[in-house]
């Protein structure tokens, strides 16, 4: 494990450790716009108690000291370092998702009205350590207001101390020498709307009826994530079709979802840092139209064999296999974050058209799940090649879906919200602002 307890976390002195792999990519290709920066949000039912809200956040600093960390820049690699602040809680009146500074911790809490919102750095950790850790503090506030927890319910309790594989670089431990890396893929399409003028990021949320969409999602024998997956690349074809016919000379006519996967639901770990990955199903216009069954047939076949536990093993081994050659190891740093940089645009999202990240359903004790309405996640602002993600999460009735975007149309979730209704899925989008959502 790459850490250095010269000073041990256990005891809140200083103490740092290497960026993960998926977290090394990330320093090269920060700007003000791509931020690398997850928001998960929570609408409560009541106004935020302020004050208890602060309590509940300096208890749980002590059970995630991991998290009290800044980037720092060495000679070969960045790494994160302890800082012993406490962590923000700010006024929600600023941009969505914006860039952390330098000196500045990797996380940050915002607050308006109703809404708690936590934005995380990927450079720290991924949707499903962010939520963990949003979680954990909701279940403690409610505490301070007076909510009883039931003791039986499983969450990382304040009391408990926290295990060195809750900060492991979990990619490491699952790494096999022996395993062939994965081959590259070919560019994919992208969609061909004008970017917005900056500040470009807005937002789409759309309300979703859980009852509606299991209902179809089972009458399909698929999932929730395999069905929005075909939705999207369904959309995807239907913008491609409507295109001139120089414009599709011009254009790849292969169509492909990245879909991130959390490995902690396939390999054993409690890792709190990055651990996820991601598969991408995708469709060949090439040999014609394809009606939304065989998509969705596509997808679910394509998704169940990139998820077995040896294809994600190739895919480890592509990435963690890079950063263990010596002549990798012994870049400086500066050439080493131009070349990461470079990789990230042509290994990274030139090959694929979207994205498709869901958090799943919402686990809370029936105390603190009344006080709560819904929440909505955002995926890190896109890139001025793939222009829009989607990213979901379940709570009670709704699913919520966050249409991230950097264009000036809304085309694409118009239509996917058009698609959803005409399959009798009750589906509504509001045009979200900057903040407080």
């Amino acid at each position: 494990m790459d850490v250095k307890i010269n000073n041990n976390p256990k005891t809140n002195n200083r103490f740092w450790y290497a960026l993960d792999n998926a977290a090394k990519i990330f320093p090269a290709i920060i700007t003000r716009e791509v931020t690398s920066v997850i928001r998960i949000s929570t609408k409560l039912m009541e106004p935020v108690q302020v004050e208890a809200f602060r309590k509940a956040v300096l208890v749980v600093e002590k059970r995630f000291p991991y998290y009290l960390v800044q980037l720092r820049k060495g000679f070969f690699w960045y790494y994160l370092e302890h800082l012993p602040h406490h962590i923000t809680i700010e006024t929600d009146d600023k941009e969505c998702c914006r860039k952390f500074e330098k000196g500045d911790l990797l996380l940050r809490f915002l607050i308006w009205e109703k809404s708690i919102s936590l934005e995380v750095s990927h450079i720290l950790t991924d949707g499903g350590g962010a939520f963990e850790f949003l979680r954990t503090v909701l279940i403690l506030y409610f505490k301070e207001c007076g909510v009883a927890i039931p003791e039986d319910f499983s969450y990382k309790k304040p009391q408990e101390k926290w295990s060195e594989e809750e900060f492991e670089d979990a990619y490491k431990r699952y790494f096999k020498e022996e395993v062939p890396p994965l081959v590259r893929k070919s560019k994919a399409f992208h969609l061909p709307f004008s970017l917005n003028a900056s500040p470009r990021f807005h937002r789409t949320i759309v309300n979703v009826s859980m009852r509606d969409i299991k209902r179809v999602a089972k009458a399909n024998r698929v999932s929730l994530t395999v069905y929005l997956a075909a939705v999207y690349l369904y959309i995807l074809q239907d913008v491609f079709e409507h295109l001139n016919p120089i414009s599709k000379l011009k254009m790849s006519k292969i169509l492909r979802v990245q879909v991130p996967v959390n490995l902690r639901n396939i390999f054993s770990s409690q890792t709190m840092r990055n651990f996820s990955l991601f598969v991408m199903p995708e469709i060949d216009l090439r040999l014609g139209h394809y009606s939304f069954e065989e998509i969705l047939r596509s997808v679910y076949h394509q998704m169940e064999l990139e998820t077995e536990e040896k294809l994600i093993n190739k895919n480890i081994s592509r990435n963690v296999g890079s950063e263990k050659k010596i002549y990798v190891r012994s870049i400086p740093l500066f050439v080493k974050s131009l070349i990461l940089k470079a990789k990230f645009n042509s290994l990274g999202t030139s090959q694929f058209s979207g994205v498709v990240t869901n958090l799943g359903r919402v686990d809370l004790p029936p105390e603190v799940a009344d006080k709560i309405d819904y929440f909505v996640l955002t995926a890190p602002p896109p890139n001025k090649m793939l222009k829009i993600s989607c990213a979901v999460v379940g709570f009670n009735e709704r699913l919520t879906l966050c249409f991230g975007s950097v264009t000036k149309s809304h085309e694409f979730e118009e239509r996917f919200v058009r698609f959803l209704n005409e399959n009798k899925i009750f589906a509504e989008s509001e045009e979200s602002n900057q903040i407080n959502s």
